[in-house]
């Protein structure tokens, strides 16, 4: 499972995330577009480039969101295309347009919309965290709460595979392409054609997953007992309606994006979870005891739906007209079809490393996907906090030197980056390793979640500590694969990736246990990092490696000591406050706040330059 992809619950996060970042960077992109006259492109280039950037929207997250060209709404008297048909040869005429043409949005209106993003993103995620805490304290790491793990997971493949997240960055851009050429004819009825598709295609994988649930199921975990798998079954029925919805919101997402309006894609996420925490907190009562899981599977649902709902009622404040004029063999149909393929395989890749964890953890008992599952959301907090904002923001100057073929601006710049990772990723894992079971235990252990669950959490979240820096260095890696226009070398990559962690899975998991499954996760993508090193040092003519081994000696040393300090603080304040909740808080909270104090003031004794360089990105980013 590679920790650049949000888990199963948070099919928006990462999209979320790379919006995020398209923001940031389209300040400059809309200069471009006023400054330069509109002109047809060549197909082969632009397809190309079009490329270039839907792959390098995969996040690390699993989740996309392609970079977007911020449009105003139309105004004045540009043209409209109307697309005739003379002999055999399409063609298109200009007429007026009542819209108008687009206009780049300004710097103030770009820095509002981030810092709006910014709060939507922060607030959804204290919202998700609170789910995860509501959902623990009602299951705990049962058979049904692995049941559902499982059961969300599969869908959510096929989601990635077909729906928004592929969908999405292969959408946006042709789709603004055809704005900004003023063909809004095209532009509408393609769009319309591809929501006709979605539903369709989608609608019918949905049918037969339904149909078919009792044969498919049993398949993505096979050590399931008889109750357990049942409820998986029954569960993923509920579930897969979702991937219609999922696949409409993407290309109604994709249409206000390339209209600059982000609002509604902002807030959808934090009443996603708004919406299952109300619904888990009113259904649970209303089943039995041994039922009581579907009440999180129609949250999900009804959250699901909640997602949709809101931008769509967004587009009337666009000029997109819904038409049942659509042609399936529209060229740009076949555009977008052909850029999903490598954010399908990249998407895919990272969701069946899900499901290969879940596949040897039922081969442990029915508690442990589930408990891989809690481990891995805690684990991402640091690696969605740190290593995508240090990517986000060097992304686009890494893109800049490929493009300008300035390859040794841009080896100086990814060994930067690379370094900053490492400062910020290595303290992070030294905090997990020591206080991995105070932080489940603060989180998670309450209600249903007892003390022994906290134990098996507490040494898959310990295992996956081991995974963080090299997870966040596979992040930076590949987006600058894709800034050399090379996007399918991570694709191959995460094949990789993929088969190594199958492999130590099917290794480990019997004499490890779910400790086994998760450090096999941490070797692949170990793995993954030094192919992705050795290929760049080649491609770039080196790295900085040498250097980036000295950093990571002075890092490891501060680490050590940020691990000490934690450690024996949280141990003292644990004893003298004991482990009430306001006693978990400050003795944890204090343990860490003080190791990173720590971990500071010897950076600055070993005269780390990472330091002063973390606290300008941060200054740039805010």
């Amino acid at each position: 499972m590679s920790a650049s992809s949000d888990p199963q619950l948070d099919p928006f996060e990462a999209a979320a995330r790379a919006a995020e970042e398209a923001i940031r960077s389209a300040s400059e992109k809309a200069e471009n577009v006023a400054r330069q006259p509109v002109r047809e492109p060549d197909p082969v280039a632009s397809r190309e480039e079009a490329l270039v950037e839907t792959a390098a929207s995969i996040s690390e997250e699993g989740g996309a969101s392609a970079p977007v060209p911020f449009l105003e709404k139309p105004q004045g008297d540009s043209v409209l295309r109307e697309p005739t048909r003379g002999g055999d040869a399409r063609r298109s005429v200009e007429v007026p347009h009542p819209a108008g043409p687009a206009k780049a949005a300004k710097p103030g209106k770009l820095a509002r919309s981030t810092a709006f993003f910014s709060i939507a993103t922060a607030a959804s995620r204290v919202a998700g965290l609170v789910r995860e805490v509501v959902a623990a304290s009602y299951f705990g790491i049962s058979g049904p709460m692995s049941a559902f793990t499982v059961a969300f997971q599969v869908p959510n493949l096929i989601r990635a595979l077909f729906a928004d997240a592929a969908l999405q960055p292969a959408f946006v851009p042709i789709f603004t392409e055809q704005i900004e050429k003023g063909k809004y004819r095209e532009a509408f009825r393609m769009a319309s054609t591809l929501l006709l598709l979605v539903t369709m295609v989608l609608g019918a994988i949905t049918a037969f997953f339904i149909l078919a649930a009792g044969l498919v199921m049993p398949i993505f975990a096979p050590g399931f007992s008889a109750a357990t798998e049942d409820l998986m079954v029954v569960l993923s029925q509920i579930l897969f309606p979702i991937l219609i919805l999922l696949g409409v919101t993407g290309v109604v997402v994709g249409i206000l994006n390339s209209y600059d309006r982000f609002g509604a894609f902002a807030i959808s996420p934090l009443f996603w979870n708004l919406t299952i925490i109300a619904v888990v907190i009113a259904a649970v009562p209303l089943f039995p005891e041994d039922k009581q899981i579907y009440a999180y599977a129609i949250g999900v649902v009804a959250g699901t739906v909640v997602q949709l709902l809101i931008p769509t009622w967004d587009l009337k404040n666009t000029p997109f007209k819904f038409t049942f004029k659509v042609d399936f063999k529209d060229p740009n149909v076949r555009r977008v079809l052909l850029l999903m393929i490598p954010v399908t395989l990249s998407l895919g890749l990272i969701n069946f490393n899900l499901l290969v964890n879940s596949f040897f953890g039922s081969l442990v008992n029915d508690e442990a996907p589930a408990a891989i599952d809690k481990a891995f959301r805690i684990y991402q907090l640091p690696q969605g906090i740190f290593s995508v904002a240090i990517a986000t923001v060097l992304f686009p100057t890494l893109a800049r030197f490929a493009s300008r073929k300035d390859f040794d601006s841009l080896r100086t710049t990814l060994a930067k980056g690379m370094r900053q990772i490492i400062f910020v990723l290595i303290p992070a894992s030294a905090s997990i390793l020591v206080l991995s079971e105070p932080m489940i235990r603060l989180v998670y252990q309450r209600g249903e979640f007892d003390a022994a669950e906290t134990q098996v959490v507490a040494t898959a979240l310990f295992w996956f500590a081991f995974s963080l820096p090299t997870n966040g260095m596979y992040l930076l890696l590949s987006r600058t694969f894709f800034g050399l226009q090379k996007p399918w070398i991570p694709t191959w990559i995460s094949g990789a990736n993929l088969a190594v962690t199958a492999i130590g899975s099917f290794l480990l998991y019997k004499p490890f246990g779910v400790a086994g499954i998760v450090a096999a996760t941490a070797i692949a993508t170990a793995v993954s990092v030094t192919i992705q090193t050795v290929m760049l040092r080649t491609r770039l003519g080196g790295i900085e490696f040498g250097r980036f081994l000295f950093s990571c000696g002075r890092i490891l040393i501060a680490s050590v000591v940020l691990a000490g300090v934690s450690y024996e603080i949280w141990d003292l304040l644990d004893e003298a406050l004991g482990r009430g909740l306001a006693g978990q808080v400050i003795s944890l909270g204090a343990g860490l706040g003080l190791g990173g104090i720590a971990y500071v003031a010897v950076c600055q004794l070993l005269r780390v330059p990472e330091l002063d360089q973390i606290a300008a990105l941060v200054r740039r980013r805010s």
